[in-house]
């Protein structure tokens, strides 16, 4: 069967729920007959009204016209029976995540479709090949993976069993191009890729809630606002369904028994109780209404205008570096007013660190984001210093230098020294222990971290990270001065990858996994994730922008502090950094980049 099989023209869709009824409308869009079956009678004629209602918004949007919406609306026949699909050239299922349904719906297809109908699953847990295997026809099954919402979202992956014939393939990636679709050819584990590196990050989220380590609201605007993503974890996995994720993870971990996989408790808890999402007004969250998308307070709903508790002032901030990170935060303060003292291990680093200060600024200006005179006033706000006996009457000491522990240690031990009693002191580490900071000081209570994103004056949020040592007074200060400088805080305790890191480098060390394992390419992966879960960025250009020696010194802190082998990193990284390529900054990484 490796002739080229003939043109799609009919299909069927069994299954009409959320992802059916969106399939059939990407199909009847794209000009092809659709029949529509599911054993529901209610279902089929939600079908019909999600139908005609999304095409009457498309015609007042002019993205349609009457007449089209007309015909399109023509191509759409629902039933009751499977016999329905007997002229159908191919059968996409798409019923609930369960062995038992979807193989009573493969056997009865076999006594009703033509000898050479093409059979999909659109299962994203279950096994493809197993489900060929119980098939009278497996070269004609293969799984075909849209996401949710169907219409709107781009990738679909076409997964094949070893029992596939490439003809079959090669028919249904022909068809998700004409459907305006990036079709990614992966082959038969659970998850596949996008969902195979999704939900190991959504569990892990899922944990750290469970584990109080952070509240829900401060881990999903961590994520977003670190990281670009449209939706925090814990919000996507109320819109998913708590359940679906629960059934993917569990699939997933039969097959790796990687811990990272096997689902949080909190999961199976949620779904037990019923609070599944959306779907049933209440999972992680709480909605208006059961399938609303409206959050509403809840008993864990933290104050807003809640204050921790008494503040000191503070009106100026000495800030220790001259790289990049530390010139955008000192260019932070500035922009807010505060009077900030630049100091580095020398006054000529002091000035470059300035002048690239006075280069952004003047980006801002040309830009329309500030006028001129306040970007001289800006810069006016920031005196430099070669010696840190400039911080003596800074209200905060805050620092930004390289991510050494001994060096840091012996910068808080000039701190100590230096700085004014009452004087906060701060960390912008991304991975090293704040208490150790704090130890190398005579007033632990008065230090904290305060994790900036880079670059600094663009990135909104800051990961306000207290010891077990930090005053209620400081971690109060901080908050606050993090929302007068106008950024997002996020509280969490001090422990490797704080929020953000222990979130992203898990996922970033799996991805390049599935490349070590031959299963995908990078630019499959990097699509799926793009194209799938609305990623920003793949995760093999982010790892070559962060920089690969940076990402394997994340990834052994968190292995060292969790002692998880799920968290070892990828030998391919390890490797990489070996050889000298390290993304970017030396024009090779994953990939290769121009010389500049």
């Amino acid at each position: 069967m490796d002739a080229p099989l003939s043109r799609i023209s009919t299909v069927a869709v069994v299954g009409l729920g959320t992802m059916g009824t969106g399939i059939a409308e990407v199909l009847a869009r794209a000009g092809r007959e659709v029949v529509g079956i599911d054993i529901s009678e209610s279902a089929t004629a939600q079908a019909v009204a999600s139908l005609e209602a999304s095409t009457a918004r498309a015609v007042r949007r002019e993205h349609l016209t009457e007449q089209q919406r007309v015909e399109l609306l023509a191509r759409f026949r629902t039933f009751t029976d499977l016999q329905a699909a007997a002229e159908a050239d191919l059968v996409i299922e798409v019923v609930p995540e369960s062995y038992e349904i979807k193989q009573q719906v493969f056997r009865e297809l076999d006594g009703v479709v033509r000898p050479d109908t093409i059979l999909a699953t659109g299962t994203n847990a279950l096994s493809v090949t197993r489900l060929a295997a119980d098939s009278a026809r497996p070269e004609r099954v293969l799984g075909l993976h849209f996401f949710n919402p169907a219409p709107a979202m781009k990738l679909v992956e076409v997964v094949s069993s070893v029992l596939t014939a490439p003809a079959a393939v090669a028919t249904v990636t022909d068809l998700a191009i004409e459907l305006g679709k990036d079709p990614v050819a992966v082959g038969d584990r659970p998850g596949f890729v996008a969902d195979g590196l999704l939900f190991g990050y959504l569990n892990q989220a899922a944990a750290m809630y469970e584990a109080k380590y952070a509240s829900r609201e401060d881990i999903d605007a961590a994520m977003k606002l670190g990281c670009g993503l449209p939706m925090g974890p814990l919000a996507l996995l109320d819109l998913i369904g708590v359940d679906t994720a629960r059934t993917v993870l569990d699939a997933m971990y039969s097959e790796s028994h990687d811990r990272l996989h096997a689902p949080a408790p909190i999961l199976k808890q949620l779904s037990e109780a019923g609070l599944t999402g959306r779907k049933s007004g209440r999972g992680f969250y709480t909605y208006e209404a059961p399938g609303s998308s409206v959050v509403v307070r809840d008993a864990l709903t933290p104050l807003s205008d809640a204050l921790t508790g008494p503040s000191r002032t503070v009106r100026s901030v000495g800030v220790a570096g001259s790289g990049t990170m530390a010139s955008g935060i000192a260019e932070v303060f500035a922009k807010a007013g505060y009077g900030v003292v630049l100091a580095a291990r020398s006054e000529e680093k002091a000035e470059k660190a300035k002048s690239r200060i006075a280069k952004s600024l003047r980006r801002s200006v040309d830009k329309g984001r500030m006028t001129a005179e306040n970007a001289e006033e800006t810069l006016a706000r920031i005196s430099l210093a070669g010696s840190y006996d400039a911080f003596a009457e800074v209200d905060l000491a805050l620092e930004a230098v390289a991510e050494d522990l001994d060096v840091k240690r012996q910068l808080f031990a000039t701190f100590d020294k230096v700085c004014k009693p009452g004087a906060i002191l701060a960390t912008t580490t991304s991975s090293l222990p704040v208490v150790a900071c704090a130890r190398a000081t005579s007033r632990p209570q008065d230090v904290i971290g305060m994790h900036f994103f880079n670059p600094a004056p663009a990135m909104k949020l800051v990961e306000v990270v207290r010891t077990v040592l930090t005053s209620d007074e400081v971690h109060a200060t901080v908050r606050e001065l993090t929302q007068k400088i106008r950024k997002h805080p996020v509280d969490c305790g001090d422990r490797a990858g704080f929020i953000v890191n222990a979130l992203l480098f898990p996922y970033l060390n799996n991805a390049i996994k599935m490349v070590q394992e031959h299963y995908a390419t990078l630019d499959d992966i990097d699509a799926a994730m793009k194209l799938g879960g609305g990623y920003p960025m793949g995760p093999f250009e982010l790892l070559d922008v962060v920089g690969l020696d940076v990402s394997l010194a994340i990834e052994r802190v968190l292995h060292r502090e969790f002692r998880d082998p799920g968290l070892a990193p990828a030998p391919l990284l390890e490797h990489l950094v070996a050889a000298g390529c390290l993304g970017r900054k030396t024009g090779r990484g994953f990939r290769e980049y121009a010389k500049r």
